[in-house]
């Protein structure tokens, strides 16, 4: 009778849960901290069950303010809409939650003046740290958030100086462009993706780097740097498409940019793989139940997502940035196939 009258009169604190289980407050306290492995004996059972009776609810305000911490992690994207962003923030959220944290998501629509004034937004909502999945060439931001001394890690994208969990571009590029080459394919186009992300620049160094294995020099006119959208994607392949002597198989160093190139093909009259094979990047979902299901390389998000928290969680000011590298696996599908004699 005593635990339903104090559920309904009271708050019920880590006290009223230790009174009411015959054990210390401490001990309490320990046994409900989520973010410690869980115990499973005869107390830590009694604790919980009573806990649960009471209607405990943790206070994570004033535990924020014990340890000068909110327990949240800013993420700022350029937008959510790009399936590649959505999936890495679901992936920093649930390995936030699994630390008993918080992940709260700023976009910015690519552009840098943005970028800022996200900063600024979820610092103000008092977070404990910044992933950004937004670096670019020429970013102010990282200097700016160590000069103030904010805690803060890229993710899926480097300025090669701060601390950073990324997919292993240059393998990617290497591994799509390596696979078309093993089907007999020697003229191949790539849609670059924008030049100020590393993301791209190293993907395309991949692709470079397999040409020049077997002795093949990269052309520029095979080189088309485009936006990450389908768009971009459809008008990078028609350019391919439209040289004289075209390829007959396209890179795309992004799935979305992938789906343009191969509407763009179609629209044209051609076939994927008849006629042009293709490679898209990163495996986001639709990409395997397209009509030709899309040879892609796999980006092992949850694994840059768990990175990147960790680099923050663990961030020393007195020690050198960690870079966290993430190798890629190739997906074969259908939209790649040997080249027509």
């Amino acid at each position: 009778m005593r635990m339903e009258n104090e559920t309904r009169t009271s708050r019920v604190t880590l006290h009223s849960v230790a009174e009411a289980a015959g054990v210390s407050k401490s001990t309490v306290s320990r046994i409900l901290d989520e973010r410690l492995p869980a115990s499973d004996n005869e107390t830590a059972r009694r604790v919980r069950k009573v806990a649960a009776e009471l209607g405990y609810m943790r206070d994570i305000s004033a535990a924020s303010l014990r340890r000068g911490q909110t327990m949240t992690i800013g993420v700022i994207v350029p937008r959510l809409t790009d399936t590649v962003m959505a999936m890495l923030y679901e992936a920093i959220a649930t390995a936030c939650a699994r630390t008993g944290r918080m992940a709260l998501v700023a976009t910015t629509d690519d552009r840098p003046e943005d970028e800022s004034r996200a900063a600024d937004l979820l610092l103000q909502r008092g977070v404990d740290g910044l992933i950004l999945a937004t670096a670019r060439d020429g970013d102010d931001l990282p200097k700016t958030l160590a000069d103030r001394g904010v805690p803060y890690v890229l993710a899926l994208r480097t300025d090669g100086v701060s601390p950073s969990a990324v997919g292993d571009d240059r393998l990617g590029g290497y591994l799509a462009t390596r696979h078309l080459l093993d089907l007999g394919h020697r003229r191949i186009g790539i849609i670059a993706g924008p030049g100020y992300a590393s993301n791209s620049r190293g993907r395309l160094e991949g692709y470079r780097e397999a040409l020049a294995e077997i002795a093949i020099t990269s052309e520029p006119a095979l080189e088309v740097e485009s936006a990450f959208s389908i768009d971009a994607g459809a008008d990078a392949a028609s350019t391919l498409m439209a040289l004289p002597d075209r390829p007959t198989a396209i890179f795309a160093v992004n799935d979305n940019t992938a789906i343009g190139a191969m509407s763009a093909i179609v629209n044209l009259g051609l076939r994927v793989p008849e006629d042009i094979s293709l490679v898209g990047y990163n495996d986001i979902p639709i990409v395997s139940r397209l009509p030709t299901p899309l040879t892609t390389v796999r980006v092992a998000f949850d694994q840059i997502a768990t990175s990147a928290l960790d680099l923050l969680l663990a961030r020393d000011p007195n020690r050198p940035a960690g870079l966290q590298t993430i190798a890629p696996t190739l997906i074969p599908r259908k939209s790649t196939a040997p080249r027509r004699a």
